[in-house]
């Protein structure tokens, strides 16, 4: 076995760009002092200026002709007047229409925030339209090259190097970089900058978290593991085979990719804990964390190919450990009302210091102005009120009408809120130190996605290992030959 090595992880300073300062130009008035009067000169007598002969008419000597032409003229700017009031009325409406694609929620959710806003401004309007998530990333892509693209538009975060010509800079005076820092978890602020700008604006947070199946461990005794080496033993325990070999409860959904969801986070998260650079997967910290993934599958037996996706085991409760965002919690209680589980946080390596955070993968979505619309200003603005602490309240409770519970805040100072539920609180406890990468499942991104093309590679790689015919230093340096021509494209490193 290679060992999946600890390395400890530096903390990245980010940039902070300071907000742009402006001088404004003050003046005084000119005072000129006033000079009293010499007692001791001789006084000057005034002069009297002529009389000026008047070159005006009397009422009386006005010609008729001259006077209706004066009341018509006067007619001709009462109505230029009106037209241009009536006009600019209309163009100011048409300016405050804002299109806004959105992506998971429905109308009925979003509705009373937008009613909202549009009362606080008015001749503003919001015109939401939800679009599917299949080929979501090419029909966003086409109607912005098109110049018919929405003025607001949700995007995932590891899509900013391949929308970073379309997305618009968010205003200083909407908020600061530092005013951003301090507002949402750190990793929002990485993921979400492109350059020197803050390129959007997130109204919820996701991350994997582990979810246990709460019979299966009550049954067993057994503690929900903190660690990935507790992880590994407490899988094997739990798995139960019949007399043929055949697993009918698994320990935990690891090591294969045709039927581990979100696996592409799985392994990222793995060697991201391990200290590997995923812009050049190589090396032992590297191989030991793919190793370990697949250990499950090649040595331990606790999961195979001929199980049903980890998803559908853990909603049929034959699986006791499965790993995936909060939202695959909808998904579990509609597929078995009946199961009882939680979730817990995301099992980490020995740590050397034990103040550092612990570290899971988030993967969210965010929302994203078009730097061709027409209407940018009011677009930021709308997307500030909705990113305020009350107004994502009020989206959680919106969504928690139709749902066990509302996406997870994006926002630290709300944190606190969700820190004892039972499914989001596991994943703001560990959001301080959530990191990312371009391997996420189910992005819609297309088989010409950033997050597409990464997994064919290191889908390779695991099944190569798999397989037990490649061993990993070799699958992975066929796989960072790829993640290299991936990042050159879309210009993240030098060809």
């Amino acid at each position: 076995m290679i060992p999946f090595n600890c390395y400890r992880r530096s903390k990245m300073n980010e940039e902070q760009i300071p907000p742009n300062t402006y001088t404004i130009p003050t003046g005084s008035p000119n005072n000129t002092p006033e000079v009293p009067l010499d007692q001791t000169q001789e006084e000057i007598p005034p002069v009297v200026p002529p009389p000026v002969k008047k070159s005006f008419f009397l009422p009386s000597q006005i010609p008729k002709v001259a006077i209706f032409a004066g009341i018509g003229v006067l007619l001709l700017v009462v109505i230029f007047i009106i037209f241009k009031a009536l006009t600019s009325s209309k163009s100011t409406t048409a300016t405050g229409t804002i299109t806004w694609w959105g992506l998971w929620e429905d109308q009925t959710v979003m509705q009373p925030l937008i009613s909202e806003y549009e009362t606080l401004h008015p001749g503003t309007k919001i015109n939401y339209i939800k679009q599917s998530p299949q080929d979501y990333r090419e029909r966003l892509t086409n109607s912005l090259a098109k110049k018919t693209g929405p003025d607001i538009f949700f995007f995932h975060n590891s899509w900013v190097p391949m929308f970073k010509a379309n997305l618009d800079s968010l205003p200083a005076s909407v908020m600061s970089p530092a005013d951003f820092s301090k507002t949402f978890y750190p990793v929002m602020s990485s993921d979400l900058t492109s350059g020197s700008s803050i390129v959007g604006i997130p109204l919820g947070y996701e991350a994997l978290t582990l979810y246990i199946n709460q019979d299966i461990f009550d049954k067993a005794g057994k503690a929900a593991p903190t660690n990935w080496d507790d992880f590994r033993l407490v899988a094997k325990q739990l798995t139960v085979k019949d007399d043929q070999g055949t697993i009918t409860q698994a320990g935990a959904a690891m090591g294969r990719t045709e039927n581990v969801d979100h696996w592409p986070e799985i392994l990222a998260l793995l060697m991201l804990q391990n200290g590997v650079n995923l812009s050049n997967p190589i090396g032992a910290p590297a191989e030991g964390a793919l190793t370990y993934f697949t250990l499950f599958s090649t040595v331990d037996g606790v999961w195979d190919a001929t199980l049903p996706s980890s998803t559908q085991a853990f909603s049929a409760g034959k699986l006791a450990m499965y790993i995936g965002p909060t939202w695959r919690a909808f998904e579990i209680q509609q597929q078995n009302p009946n199961i009882k589980f939680k979730t817990v946080p995301i099992p980490q390596l020995p740590k050397d210091n034990p103040n550092q955070a612990d570290i899971t993968y988030a993967t969210y979505w965010a929302q994203g102005v078009w730097s061709g619309s027409e209407r940018k200003a009011v677009a930021w603005d709308f997307l500030k009120f909705l990113s305020s602490k009350d107004s994502l309240t009020k989206l959680y409770q919106n969504e928690s009408k139709i749902r066990s519970f509302g996406e997870p805040y994006p926002r630290s100072d709300m944190a606190n809120l969700l820190s004892t539920h039972p499914i989001a609180g596991s994943v703001v406890s560990q959001a301080s130190g959530a990191v990312s990468w371009y391997l996420n499942s189910r992005t819609f991104d297309g088989p010409t996605g950033i997050n597409s093309q990464m997994i064919n590679y290191f889908e390779d790689a695991v099944n190569a290992v798999a397989s037990g015919k490649t061993p990993a230093d070799k699958a992975l340096t066929t796989a960072a030959q790829g993640v290299q021509q991936i990042l050159a494209q879309y210009k993240l490193i030098a060809k």
